[in-house]
């Protein structure tokens, strides 16, 4: 198996629990809890900031002094938008599924714990389409670089069956600006109907990293460097979360040189 490929530690609880130690990076974590409704999962964002996104289902969240009641309006990540939450480092939070819930904890180093925690509701995120023809893919912004936090970058793709994503190709591993940033990123990957299947490449231009992994439901992929394509078969949507950060919070990428025709 691909050493950039995560996958679950079963159904049920942490399953899934990736630190800047264990992918071998320096920003990006994320974990990502299933719970039965009535459970509840407590931690402290320590010295990191995180943002908090209802996958699915529904759930009562408090953070700090900030209770913000019952969050979550969809019950699969392939239907309507997400809540999540913003926090900064240095504070507890709780949330309690109130029905099958899928939550996901993204964060990213937070030296300064400045910002308050604050709620982003579905209707607060902006929605666009992506590509053309069988390019065409469908993003929901959750915590984009003109929204305030220090590191992090978090967004959410659903990608048609028989689409590719995150394509063409293109990288950020670069500190480089304006033409390119470094962000490290994850994917969490969830398929509809849960049994299909899609792939991913994560490459270099001198392909000494070069691993093409499949894709099932609920694995999570690193991306420390290069590009990072996906395609998804015909049949099955692909919806994957992306949780970004690097030195510097802007997204600036560098295409493959030999596919920018595609964009013409």
């Amino acid at each position: 198996m691909s050493r950039l490929l995560v996958k679950p530690s079963g159904t049920h609880g942490k399953i899934v629990h990736i630190t800047p130690q264990s992918a071998g990076w320096d920003y990006v974590g994320f974990d990502l809890h299933r719970l039965h409704p009535g459970e509840t999962v407590a931690e402290q964002t320590a010295g990191r900031e995180v943002c908090l996104v209802f996958v699915s289902g529904k759930g009562s969240a408090q953070a700090g002094d900030t209770d913000f009641g019952s969050l979550g309006e969809r019950m699969s990540p392939f239907e309507g938008t997400p809540s999540a939450i913003y926090l900064p480092a240095n504070t507890p939070w709780l949330v309690t599924a109130e029905t099958e819930l899928e939550l996901a904890v993204c964060s990213a180093p937070d030296e300064s714990g400045s910002l308050a925690p604050r709620l982003i509701a579905p209707a607060d995120l902006s929605r666009e389409t992506r590509g053309q023809g069988t390019n065409t893919r469908y993003v929901t912004n959750i915590l984009s670089e003109d929204q305030p936090a220090q590191s992090l970058l978090v967004v959410e793709v659903i990608t048609p069956g028989g689409h590719t994503s995150s394509y063409p190709p293109h990288k950020h591993d670069q500190d480089n600006l304006p033409h390119e940033s470094r962000l490290e990123e994850t994917y969490y990957h969830r398929l509809n109907p849960a049994q299909g299947f899609a792939f991913q490449r994560v490459y270099t231009d001198d392909r000494s990293l070069d691993e093409a992994m499949a894709i099932e439901d609920g694995v999570t992929t690193l991306v420390p460097r290069g590009y990072h394509p996906c395609a998804a078969c015909h049949g099955y949507d692909l919806y994957y979360l992306n949780v970004m950060a690097g030195p510097k919070r802007t997204w600036k990428f560098h295409n493959a040189v030999e596919h920018e025709w595609l964009l013409a």
